[in-house]
């Protein structure tokens, strides 16, 4: 790892601090990012905090204010906390939620979830490091596949219709996507479908990702049904490197790999177009254990890294993605030292452990 006494250009993110535990693990994230930063010798991170969830329905009439939306499009990346869109009051609770308007909004085509087992966690398989590309603006998600409205109906109160939707031009961008992203790992690219009975949909998903894979002869490419690739999951995910699928499957392997790496505590992922990103860890709010300092920043400050690794690439910064780096090396130095909070075995609050990431990332042991 290598510092520069070069500064870089200051960028501007947005924060986002969402509900539950989101007001505890996005600012641990800013923490990490700043230290992280300025060891990298890059310029300070500009913050912008900006309203959503259930305090802007209070201050502001909505979860996600147009007010938002249009700081957002000024900047260049953000940090979206959770939130706990369940529990909103209606008209709310029946809207698409945050972090769906913001993904529909921009178009965030590319929901990247890694899961990687950290040493001296708590890994159901050790060893495993594999990465989710989940096309995220269409498939079986129903709120998201339209342009207007969504794509669930009741024309009776006995009767439910929902429908997905698969489109070549989506799932071009996505397999793009993941095999670029297998390009840089280790060259292996798994297709999750369910063809054998959606095969017209997630048949033409397969068959379309396949194409796309022809272009790039050094990957290596194999496909599985989606009941069967939980198993493999469960059985031997240390085996797999980049799995690309629509976006339910791809919603609900995540969860799985995300527990089978430790815990899904530390399931972070990135929201991504061709011009903007969000940082968003894979777990909820956890309302539960809200204000506690129980929650584990682990998935948000490595969903932070993620971005701070993007924006690094597109704007050809080494100091952001030296940062990214460091913070990754800071968290797992930092477990494998024996700290860890209660869902990785441990008795650390959230901020203890960040203190502790920060540290480790001050001190680079």
């Amino acid at each position: 790892m290598t510092t520069s006494s070069s500064s870089s250009r200051t960028f501007r993110l947005g924060v986002l601090n969402g509900d539950g535990i989101g007001p505890e693990i996005v600012p641990a994230s800013v923490a990490v990012v700043d230290a992280a930063v300025t060891a990298a010798g890059g310029a300070p991170i500009a913050w912008h905090e900006l309203p959503l969830g259930f305090s802007a329905i209070e201050e502001h009439g909505s979860h996600t204010p147009a007010s938002t939306l249009k700081a957002l499009e000024d900047l260049d990346g953000w940090l979206l906390g959770p939130h706990d869109s369940a529990a909103y009051p209606e008209p709310y609770r029946s809207q698409l939620n945050p972090s769906g308007t913001i993904r529909k909004h921009f178009g965030l085509f590319a929901n990247i979830r890694p899961a990687k087992a950290f040493e001296g966690g708590n890994a159901v398989v050790p060893g495993t490091d594999l990465v989710i590309a989940r096309e995220n603006t269409e498939g079986f998600y129903a709120d998201r596949n339209t342009y207007r409205g969504t794509g669930e109906m009741m024309p009776t109160p006995d009767v439910a219709i929902m429908h997905g939707i698969i489109t070549r031009a989506g799932t071009e961008k996505i397999a793009h996507a993941a095999f670029q992203l297998a390009r840089r790992r280790r060259r292996k690219v798994t297709i999750v479908h369910k063809a054998n009975v959606l095969k017209l949909t997630t048949g033409l998903f397969r068959d379309v990702c396949r194409e796309v894979g022809r272009q790039y002869p050094e990957v290596e490419v194999d496909d599985f049904h989606i009941d069967a690739m939980t198993v493999h999951l469960v059985r031997r995910a240390d085996e797999f490197d980049v799995l690309v699928t629509e976006n339910m499957f791809g919603d609900i392997l995540s969860d799985l790999a995300g527990e089978i790496a430790g815990s899904l505590g530390i399931a972070p992922s990135v929201n991504s177009s061709d011009t903007h990103a969000m940082a968003q860890a894979a777990h909820g709010s956890a309302p539960d254990i809200a204000g506690q300092d129980k929650a584990n920043p682990i998935a948000m400050i490595l969903s932070s890294a993620m971005l701070l690794e993007w924006l690094g690439a597109r704007h050809d910064d080494a100091h952001l993605t030296d940062a990214a780096r460091r913070m990754e090396d800071g968290v797992a130095r930092t477990v494998r030292g024996g700290m860890a909070t209660r869902d990785l075995g441990g008795t650390a609050g959230c901020g203890q452990f960040t203190a502790a990431v920060v540290d480790a990332i001050r001190s680079g042991r």
